[in-house]
């Protein structure tokens, strides 16, 4: 929801007004009382960020691979190699033996 600036014909007064954009624009004056109020033509791309701020985990994560070929930071290791077999393999002398 954007942020409106305002100004009172009668007082003066300016404000800003946190809105929804279809929301009906103001007519009275929160100070003077008349219905004067309103509402300037700024910019539009003015943000207004409050709060403690913005962290990593915030955002999805991205499952493509880095561009070099490498996983992508943050992405979870891939899987260990198989385990050792628990038992050694034969020898081509032991099969002979047989």
């Amino acid at each position: 929801m954007p942020t409106y600036d305002y100004r009172c014909d009668a007082c003066g007064r300016e404000m800003a007004q946190f809105q929804g954009i279809k929301e009906a624009a103001l007519k009275k004056c929160p100070g003077c009382g008349k219905n004067k109020l309103r509402r300037l033509i700024g910019s539009g791309a003015g943000i207004i960020f409050k709060g403690s701020g913005f962290y990593e985990t915030d955002y999805k994560r991205s499952r493509s691979p880095a561009p070099n070929g490498g996983p992508k930071e943050g992405a979870a290791p891939s899987k260990p190699a198989d385990p050792a077999p628990a038992t050694p393999p034969k020898k081509q002398s032991d099969k002979k033996a047989e």
